[in-house]
């Protein structure tokens, strides 16, 4: 895989980055440093990870995936030279009070967090230092509507910019970026930015596979204008498009065991536990069987191969996972193809959204 640059910054990534949401909750930290020995072996020079992680977010796990990821740079001396490492501010608390006191993030929250990050890391920079939602209110995480009555923002983006400012003047941040993201965020950060000569957004982190195509109504435009680069998580819908749902015909409690969404009662409340977002999924996984592929290998390629995403984001859980997920690089998607693809997207649009 070639390397691509992120943004206006000098990060050259691979067009795949490992995702390591699942670090300390599905998989346990010898697990982990296997997956991540194996990624790194295979080519990816790039790893994602956020201060709430692991997932479902607990207090008891909190910081628990960049813990693993730092003792695993502990243990293999000169892989942390070799990697490009993004990590994440956690936005206003969202039940979890345990990540901060209070609802808001502060300049004084993100400096904090930066500090968390970089001692559980064990490391003296962080690559790529998101924003991991926004500070003000969004529609977002299955939030269909902005609502301005809901608004209870307390620190202006320029004051958040500042606080990155100040961590990448220290050294101890390299580039920025954002996540769960809409146009006017990043035009406000962009033009803040430019207006202050404050360092500019490099990447915007936002949800982009076969069923959450929402990117494109908009955001695409805005960052391929801006020169703000998609690093697309979900690329599987959670695993509604591995076709692992297909056959138990439930995101639920019933789900099949093991299910990474059987355990997760908030996710299946929002975008991913849709009826909706399951049926589309069944149409998208029978067309990638009809057409001689997996389910995996279609929605895959759907992201690898889209001029809109930079970088796609993969989760696994072992490292068989993640050889399907790599060895589905290369495969490419005929024009017919797309047309049916565009042609469910049109009768049952984004039900993930």
């Amino acid at each position: 895989m070639k390397t691509i640059q992120l943004g206006q910054s000098d990060l050259q990534v691979t067009p795949i980055c490992l995702g390591t949401m699942t670090f300390g909750e599905q998989v346990g930290e010898p697990d982990s440093h296997a997956i991540l020995s194996r990624s790194l072996a295979r080519g990816v020079n790039f790893i994602d990870t956020a201060e709430m992680y692991s997932v479902p977010a607990k207090a008891e796990t909190f910081g628990a995936t960049e813990t693993i990821i730092g003792n695993w740079f502990a243990k293999n001396p000169g892989a942390r030279q070799k990697l490009v490492v993004a990590t994440k501010v956690a936005g206003p608390s969202r039940g979890m009070p345990w990540v901060r006191e209070g609802k808001g993030m502060t300049a004084t929250d993100i400096v904090a967090s930066c500090e968390g990050s970089l001692r559980r890391l064990q490391t003296d920079v962080i690559d790529l230092y998101q924003i991991h939602w926004p500070e003000r209110h969004v529609p977002a995480f299955g939030s269909l509507y902005y609502d301005p009555a809901k608004e209870t923002s307390q620190t202006p983006i320029h004051e958040q910019l500042e606080a990155l400012a100040g961590l990448v003047k220290a050294g101890k941040v390299r580039y920025i970026g954002l996540s769960n993201e809409t146009p006017y965020g990043v035009h406000e950060f962009v033009r803040l930015a430019e207006q202050h000569g404050l360092p500019r957004v490099a990447t915007v982190q936002n949800p982009y596979c076969l069923i959450n195509r929402t990117w494109e109504n908009g955001m695409d435009e805005t960052c391929h204008r801006l020169n703000v680069s998609l690093l697309a998580y979900s690329p599987l819908g959670f695993g509604l498009l591995t076709g692992k749902y297909d056959a138990s015909g439930t995101t639920g409690p019933n789900a099949p065991q093991g299910a990474r969404i059987a355990a997760y009662e908030s996710v299946r409340k929002q975008r991913w536990g849709r009826p909706e977002a399951l049926a589309a999924s069944r149409r998208y996984n029978q067309l990638a069987r009809d057409n001689g592929l997996t389910p995996t290998q279609m929605a895959l390629a759907f992201c690898y191969t889209k001029w809109q995403v930079a970088s796609t984001i993969i989760g696994v859980t072992s490292v068989a996972q993640l050889d399907e997920d790599l060895n589905a690089w290369g495969t490419t998607l005929s024009p017919e193809l797309l047309k049916e693809i565009d042609a469910i997207r049109w009768e049952l649009r984004d039900p993930a959204l």
